[in-house]
C-alpha cells in the first residue's frame, strides 16, 4: 500500500486527468515471450511485472498524454483529434493503436509511434463515454447511451443494441469462445458482454448474434447502488461461470458468479456483498463504514485485491474469500494502519531540551528570531490544560512569555524596528487599518523596503499589490512612495507571481494606470528639453550682458613716467580677467548646448518652431 510513482502535470499544461489506460504488456516484451493480453486496472499495479511501462492519459481539454513510468517523464502528447473532454481510451492489442472517445462526439484511431491521428469518424449523436474492443482485436464496442459493435477494419456499425437510459460508464467482454460451437468462430459472433452506466442500478449482459433482430439484453445484475468500479474473470471454457465483482458508490462490493447459457428474465442478484468497517471497540465509539473503492480477481481468479480506505492514501489487500455467506463484514481499524503511515511521515522533527542557557530561535518570520522563556523549575510539570478553577492567561501575558517587546510594536510615533515591519504590514493588510499601512508605506529608506518585502510571507504578496494599486491612483507623491515598493515586490517575489494561474486579471489595473501615467511622459520630457534649452540661453546672455558692467576698467591709462610699470601692471590684470570671464561664458554656453542637443536626440524633437509657438501648442 505504498505510493510507488507520482505523476504531476506542469502547471501551464494542467488540465484534469479524465481516464487511464495501461498499454498491453506483450507488445513492449521481446519475441517468444507471451504477455498477458488483458488489460491490468489501476488497483492490479501492485502484481504487474516491469514490462508494464506506458500509461496513456487522457484529458479534460481533449489531448492525451502518452506517460512512461520506467522513466518517469512524458513520452509524448497526442493533439488534434478531439476537442473535448477525453471520456475513455482503449489500447490495441498490438498496442500501436489507441482508441480514445470524447464528448465531441468522435472516436479516435491513433498511431501511438507517429502520434499522429490514423482515423476519426463520428461514433453517436450525443458525447460517446466509453469503448472496448473485441478479444480478437477486429470490433470495437462503443457506447453513449445506445450501444454500437463497430468493424474496425471499414469503421461501419456491425451491431446495435438498446443500451441503458443514462450514459454507460463500463463496458467489457465476458466471454472469449461462443458457447454453442456447433458453428465455425468469427470471431465475435456468439459472444457475451456486460456493460454498466452511471445511475443505474442494474448490469446488463448483452449476447452478439449472427441475425440483427435480438437487441435486447439477455440478462441483468442487480447492486445497490450505481457501479463505480466492475472487474470479472473471463470465461473460457464453455462450463466456466464468469465471476464479477462490482463495486457501488455507497462503499460496498458485490461478487456474481453465474454461467452465461443465454436468456434470463429476472434479474440476478448478489451471491455475496462485502462490506468493511472499523472495530469500534472504545466503548463510545460505534463501528464507522469504511468505503470499498475498487477490486479486482488475481491471476487465481479465487482471492481478490481489495482497495479501500481514501483516495489520497488508499490500503490495498489481498483477501481470499469464502463465498458460501452472502454477506461478510470485514473489521479494519483503519486508524491505526493510517496513524503509522503518517507518524513516520510526520515526526521527524524533534522538539529541543531548553536549558536555561540556550537559547532557542522559533520558527516564524525569517530574520523575527524571539527568544523563548524557559519556565521557572517549579512550574516546569504544569500542564497546558487548564483546571476548571483556574483563570486563562491574558495576551499580554503570553506576549511577555513570548518576549516581545510590545511597547517597541505600540509607541505612536516611533517607527518599529525593520523585522516588525513586516508583521506589521501583513497585520496592517489583513486588518485593512489605514493607520499601520501609512506608517509602514510611508518609509522612504530603500533598504528598508527590501528587507521588509523579503521577510514578507508569500500569501500577502497579491494583497500588497492590491494595496499599492489603490495608493498609486492618490496624489504624485504618495505614488512616487509607492513605486518603490512595487520595484522591489516585483524583483524579490518574481518567481511566485508567475506562478499564479489568474496573473493577469490581478495585475491588469496596475498595468493600466502605469500605461495611462507613461502615456504623457514622451511629451513632457520634450517640453523639458525645450524649457531647459530656453533657460540656459537666458541665464547665459544674462551672464554675458553682466560682463562688462562689472568690469569697466579703462583699456588704457596715461599717466607719467614715475608711474608707468603700475599701469601695465593694472592693465595686464584687467585683460586677463575679462578675457577669462568671457572664456567661462563661452564654455557654459557650449555645454549647455550640447547637454540640450543630447536630450532633444533621445526624444526625436524638433528645434525648428519658434519657443513661444512650441509652449503654446504643448
Amino acid at each position: 500500500s505504498r505510493l510507488q510513482h507520482e505523476y504531476v502535470p506542469s502547471a501551464h499544461l494542467s488540465a484534469a486527468c479524465t481516464c487511464v489506460a495501461w498499454a498491453p504488456a506483450g507488445a513492449r516484451q521481446p519475441p517468444g515471450q507471451d504477455g498477458p493480453q488483458r488489460k491490468k486496472r489501476k488497483s492490479e499495479v501492485g502484481e504487474v511485472d516491469k514490462q508494464l511501462d506506458t500509461l496513456a492519459i487522457g484529458t479534460a481539454v481533449g489531448s492525451i498524454l502518452l506517460y512512461s513510468t520506467v522513466k518517469g517523464e512524458l513520452q509524448s502528447k497526442l493533439d488534434g483529434g478531439h476537442d473535448s473532454r477525453v471520456n475513455c481510451v482503449r489500447w490495441h492489442q498490438d498496442s500501436c493503436c489507441l482508441y480514445s472517445c470524447s464528448d465531441d462526439k468522435y472516436i479516435v484511431e491513433w498511431n501511438t509511434q507517429t502520434c499522429k491521428v490514423k482515423c476519426k469518424w463520428k461514433g453517436d449523436n450525443s458525447s460517446v463515454t466509453c469503448l472496448c474492443i473485441s478479444p480478437d482485436g477486429k470490433m470495437l464496442l462503443s457506447a453513449g447511451r445506445t450501444i454500437k459493435l463497430w468493424d474496425l477494419e471499414t469503421k461501419e456499425v456491425y451491431r446495435h443494441f438498446t443500451g441503458h437510459a443514462t450514459s454507460v460508464s463500463s463496458l467489457m467482454f465476458t466471454t472469449v469462445k461462443p458457447t454453442n460451437e456447433s458453428k465455425p468462430f468469427d470471431g465475435i459472433t456468439g459472444l457475451y458482454f456486460l456493460s454498466g452506466a452511471i445511475h443505474d442500478r442494474l448490469l446488463n449482459v448483452w449476447y452478439i448474434r449472427s441475425d440483427r433482430k435480438e437487441k435486447n439484453a439477455v440478462m441483468s445484475f442487480t447492486v445497490t447502488d450505481e457501479p463505480t468500479f466492475v472487474d470479472l474473470t473471463v470465461s473460457e471454457v464453455k462450463e466456466e461461470p464468469v465471476k464479477l465483482a462490482v463495486v457501488c458508490r455507497d462503499g460496498q462490493l458485490h461478487l456474481f458468479e453465474h454461467i452465461l447459457n443465454g436468456y434470463c428474465k429476472k434479474p440476478l442478484t448478489s451471491n455475496c456483498t462485502i462490506e468493511i468497517a472499523t472495530p469500534g471497540n472504545d466503548g463510545d465509539s460505534t463501528p464507522k463504514p469504511v468505503p470499498i473503492l475498487a477490486a479486482a480477481f488475481c491471476t487465481d481468479k479465487q482471492s481478490l485485491l481489495l482497495v479501500y480506505g481514501n483516495t489520497l492514501q488508499p490500503i490495498i489487500e489481498k483477501v481470499s474469500l469464502n463465498t458460501s455467506e452472502s454477506h461478510i463484514c470485514l473489521v479494519r481499524d483503519i486508524q491505526k494502519v493510517l496513524s503509522l503511515k503518517t507518524d513516520t511521515a510526520v515526526t521527524k522533527v524533534k522538539t529541543p531540551v531548553v536549558s536555561l542557557d540556550a537559547k532557542v530561535l522559533v520558527p516564524g518570520i525569517p530574520g523575527h528570531s524571539t527568544a523563548v522563556k524557559t519556565p521557572a523549575l517549579g512550574k516546569e510539570k504544569k500542564k497546558n490544560k487548564r483546571k476548571p478553577g483556574e483563570t486563562e492567561e491574558s495576551i499580554e501575558e503570553r506576549l511577555g512569555a513570548l518576549d516581545i517587546d510590545v511597547s517597541k510594536v505600540k509607541t505612536p510615533g516611533g517607527l518599529p524596528q525593520t523585522d516588525s515591519f513586516a508583521v506589521l504590514l501583513v497585520q496592517g493588510l489583513e486588518s485593512n487599518d489605514a493607520e499601520i499601512l501609512n506608517k509602514v508605506l510611508n518609509t522612504k529608506k530603500e533598504n528598508i523596503v527590501k528587507n521588509t518585502v523579503a521577510r514578507m510571507p508569500i500569501h500577502a504578496v497579491i494583497p500588497l499589490l492590491h494595496e499599492l494599486t489603490k495608493r498609486l491612483q492618490g496624489n504624485p507623491y504618495s505614488a512616487s512612495l509607492m513605486v518603490r515598493w512595487l520595484k522591489s515586490v516585483f524583483t524579490l517575489h518574481a518567481s511566485y507571481l508567475s506562478t499564479l494561474p489568474d496573473l493577469i486579471p490581478q495585475l491588469g489595473m496596475l498595468y493600466q494606470l502605469m500605461e495611462s501615467r507613461v502615456k504623457t511622459l514622451q511629451k513632457l520630457s520634450r517640453l523639458h528639453g525645450r524649457l531647459f534649452i530656453l533657460v540656459t540661453q537666458v541665464a547665459a546672455s544674462q551672464t554675458v550682458q553682466d560682463v562688462p558692467e562689472v568690469n569697466q576698467t579703462a583699456k588704457l591709462v596715461y599717466e607719467d613716467d614715475s608711474s608707468e610699470e603700475e599701469g601695465s601692471d593694472d592693465e595686464m590684470i584687467a585683460d586677463k580677467d575679462s578675457d577669462e570671464n568671457w572664456d567661462e561664458d563661452e564654455e557654459k554656453e557650449k555645454q549647455s548646448d550640447e547637454q540640450d542637443m543630447t536630450v532633444e536626440k533621445e526624444i526625436n524633437g524638433d528645434s525648428d518652431l519658434e519657443p513661444e509657438n512650441e509652449s503654446e501648442e504643448e
